[in-house]
């Protein structure tokens, strides 16, 4: 089955300029609940979940029962690839609760996009200028609601700021993230911080090698770290 969906990733202009409909969901995942932003893109012709981030937190997924292949609006294989599985899983936008149904597969810069199928099971009235998203559709008002209606959408820059929060949450809460170097080679360097604020520390090499433009080579450096919360 021929899928075709507007990949609005690869449209640098568009990229560049975060101006899509972007709103807090949460997930009930099989072990824990999930709070990430989602893209509502009128564009894509079936609704998405990322399957990286589904083995992260441990969505279950079912083999689905044809393969279906993605593609552009242009006619173009997308790098998304073929969708194997689906997600069936709980979701909530604040009090508007539903069981939603995912295809899985590798998005580029987003978790979770509503497509299409979403949009018109539930006919939100969408504000796009506001971003106001109001749910008043027979089926939402019987079914699916519990409280107010309408949620708000966020900036898609702080949506991708949290998204990315939520990633790398994990690593963020772990006691004690220092890690432990030690020098294989008297000539080897200390990774060394660039400032105060620098997210990391630099590596440096503990040999002279010459790597061609794109070109990827193991280099020694001389030293073993290892998390101490690893040991």
């Amino acid at each position: 089955m021929r899928n075709l969906y507007a990949a609005l990733n690869n449209t640098e202009t568009l990229n560049n300029e975060n101006n899509h409909i972007m709103v807090t969901i949460r997930l009930h995942g099989t072990t824990r609940q999930i709070t990430i932003n989602a893209m509502i893109d009128s564009g894509a012709t079936e609704d998405f979940i990322d399957k990286g981030f589904c083995c992260k937190y441990n969505i279950r997924t079912k083999q689905a029962k044809t393969i279906r292949e993605v593609y552009l609006v242009d006619g173009r294989p997308s790098a998304m690839g073929p969708v194997t599985h689906t997600a069936e899983v709980p979701m909530d936008i604040r009090s508007h609760k539903e069981m939603a149904i995912f295809q899985v597969a590798k998005l580029l810069n987003y978790e979770v996009i509503l497509g299409m199928p979403w949009l018109k099971q539930h006919s939100p009235r969408i504000d796009w200028g506001q971003g106001k998203i109001t749910f008043e559709g027979e089926r939402c008002t019987t079914w699916c609601l519990k409280q107010s209606p309408t949620v708000y959408a966020i900036p898609e820059e702080e949506a991708q700021d949290e998204n990315l929060t939520v990633e790398l949450g994990a690593i963020q809460r772990k006691k004690d993230q220092r890690i432990r170097v030690r020098l294989l080679d008297p000539q080897a360097r200390i990774p060394t911080q660039g400032s105060a604020k620098a997210a990391g520390h630099d590596l440096y090499a503990n040999e002279e090698r010459t790597i061609p433009a794109r070109g990827q080579e193991a280099v020694a450096t001389g030293r073993s770290i290892t998390p101490l919360d690893g040991i």
